[in-house]
């Protein structure tokens, strides 16, 4: 698929979701399911509603694993970093898989680079990585470890710009 085509990609310089085909990402909201639908409002920029819904199928939830990860996500895209937090440290304690821990120390990786904090991002990717890695999901695997060394790069680049400043 070219990245015309594409409805979103993730920025490998920023780690953040970027919508390219606003219209065709509207039109998913309709026949998604509950949690890709919180998902789809956060990336929208429609974050109190995502929120809301998060929190609705946080409520009604069996397993709150993907509820916690989207709200965590929601909250997220807000910039509300605490309750991002407590989110994916909840759905971190309800993960039980190897696969689930690792998309959740993603998910927080992908906070912590938002808020600057690089070197503990580059540890949950990495961390994320190798979880992927040893479940059989190398393609993940890669996408953390690229994340982790972005992260790194990030931290060091800063550090020589600070160090040039003094």
């Amino acid at each position: 698929m070219e990245h015309q085509e594409r409805i979103w990609f993730v920025d490998p310089a920023t780690l953040q979701d970027a919508v390219v085909d606003r219209a065709a990402l509207e039109a998913r909201l309709d026949g998604c399911n509950d949690p890709d639908r919180v998902w789809v409002l956060s990336l929208l920029g429609r974050g109190e509603e995502a929120v809301n819904e998060a929190q609705a199928l946080l409520a009604a939830s069996q397993d709150p694993f993907r509820a916690l990860l989207v709200l965590g996500y929601a909250y997220q895209r807000l910039y509300r970093w605490p309750d991002a937090a407590r989110a994916q440290e909840k759905a971190l304690r309800t993960a039980h898989t190897k696969v689930r821990e690792a998309q959740a120390r993603h998910q927080i990786g992908r906070r912590l680079f938002d808020e600057g904090l690089y070197l503990a991002a580059a540890a949950e990717f990495d961390w994320a990585g190798d979880l992927f890695k040893a479940a059989g999901r190398s393609r993940a695997a890669h996408t953390s470890h690229h994340a982790r060394d972005r992260a790194r790069k990030v931290h060091l680049h800063n550090r020589i710009s600070d160090q040039k400043d003094h």
